[in-house]
């Protein structure tokens, strides 16, 4: 007797409230039942994760994907804006060098409750691996003389620049240019303190990218 009191204690207190909390549910539910079903395109950016420190992504980078989504009408609005973006997020941690495909799927997906994926286009995406690589290449200067002065002499501090990258892409590096040095029409010593610039868009500076040019003018 003393448990089911207990429990019918248990079950009537706070009753009002309890009521009310379930017309709110029910109402919520109707509501959200009511809706109707839409579909709609929502190009999404391709993310990853996990990728190991030793390789590289060198094949043309996949941006993004769309993505045909399916659900009530109300979680549709506003999908590609603010917090109920969907994500397409890649896992990398198993992959070797080579190339490797992923499947964009309900593994990959992610999106809000009540929103389901149709299809994706592409429905799944390519990337090629290969190993990290790093070197240090020469840096040549460029300058930009004017008529009657030549350049007679010019140091760079750094002369070499360590580049990192694919290693294909690496080996290919054998030098970096300096942003052109404007040099004065006179003649003397003069610094400038310049960029340098990497021909291959899959190769990086790890590190430093800014040399100091010492360059020394004489007439002609």
């Amino acid at each position: 007797m003393r448990w089911g009191k207990a429990l019918f204690d248990l079950v009537t207190r706070n009753l009002g409230w309890k009521l009310l909390s379930l017309a709110i549910a029910v109402f919520v539910w109707g509501v959200v039942a009511n809706e109707p079903e839409l579909s709609t395109f929502a190009a999404v950016a391709v993310k990853y994760r996990n990728l190991p420190d030793d390789l590289e992504i060198s094949s043309d980078p996949v941006s993004s994907v769309k993505l045909e989504l399916r659900g009530p009408s109300g979680q549709l609005r506003g999908v590609g804006e603010g917090g109920t973006s969907p994500e397409v997020i890649l896992d990398m941690a198993k992959v070797q060098p080579g190339e490797r495909t992923f499947p964009i799927g309900d593994g990959s997906v992610h999106l809000v409750r009540g929103v389901h994926l149709v299809r994706a286009i592409p429905s799944e995406v390519r990337f090629r691996f290969e190993r990290h690589a790093e070197r240090t290449v020469k840096v040549i200067p460029r300058f930009h003389q004017k008529d009657g002065y030549e350049v007679a002499s010019f140091t760079v501090k750094p002369d070499s620049i360590a580049v990192a990258g694919p290693a294909s892409h690496v080996a290919q590096v054998e030098t970096v240019l300096t942003d052109e040095v404007n040099v004065p029409a006179r003649g003397g010593s003069f610094e400038y303190p310049v960029n340098t610039l990497v021909g291959d868009p899959y190769v990086r500076f790890p590190g430093l990218s800014r040399v100091t040019v010492t360059v020394t003018m004489r007439k002609k």
